[in-house]
């Protein structure tokens, strides 16, 4: 069984008092329907959050996944990441990082991502990315990767990690942009939910 790995302990500090992660799609928490869907890949599920007490607890009462608070939250997003790598047992052999504020990823793209491995059994890295070959996320991590990981901080999200790894990172090319499509601003989801109610 493969871990999946939530890192959603940040601030939403861009959204001015709003939480991004609460903020609802097809009436559903964004956080919790980004665990239900992870739930749906793997039984084995983990969530880096901040500290208690904290609304986003609420979001995921009686979901079936291991919340994992993050002491250290607040220096940046490197250190929810360093947490939840911690987490892995030493016989984990990938793991699949989701971030949770990807509205439009679906169920089939963390199922692409980790058939891919079998496109190319060499990378270390495997990841959705844009039509136009930017990369994003999910993102399939191979065990070897997991130490470099487990030594970042600050805001570091890995960026340095995966373009060390060259072509040892394997795209999985989405039909749009949704790889990427992040919602941080009250502008972003507006524009967002206009575009979603036009089609």
């Amino acid at each position: 069984m493969i871990p999946i790995l939530i890192p959603a302990a940040g601030a939403s500090s861009r959204m001015r008092g709003a939480d991004k992660l609460l903020q609802e799609v097809d009436g559903v928490a964004l956080l919790r329907r980004q665990a239900i869907m992870a739930r749906a890949i793997s039984g084995d599920v983990r969530i880096g959050l901040p500290l208690g007490p904290h609304p986003r607890y609420d979001a995921l009462e009686g979901l079936d996944a291991t919340l994992i608070p993050v002491q250290d939250a607040s220096d940046g997003f490197g250190h929810t990441l360093r947490a939840l790598f911690a987490s892995l047992e030493d016989v984990t052999n990938h793991t699949l990082l989701l971030l949770p504020d990807l509205p439009d990823i679906g169920e089939s793209d963390l199922r692409a991502v980790l058939d891919a491995r079998n496109v190319a059994p060499d990378a270390l890295i495997w990841r959705g990315a844009t039509p136009d070959g930017k990369g994003g996320h999910p993102m399939l991590i191979h065990q070897m990767i997991f130490p470099e990981f487990q030594r970042i901080t600050g805001d570091d999200g890995g960026r340095d990690i995966i373009r060390a790894l060259g072509d040892r990172v394997h795209h999985v090319t989405f039909a749009d942009d949704r790889a990427r499509r992040d919602l941080d601003t009250p502008e972003a989801w507006a524009a967002w939910r206009a575009a979603r109610d036009a089609t």
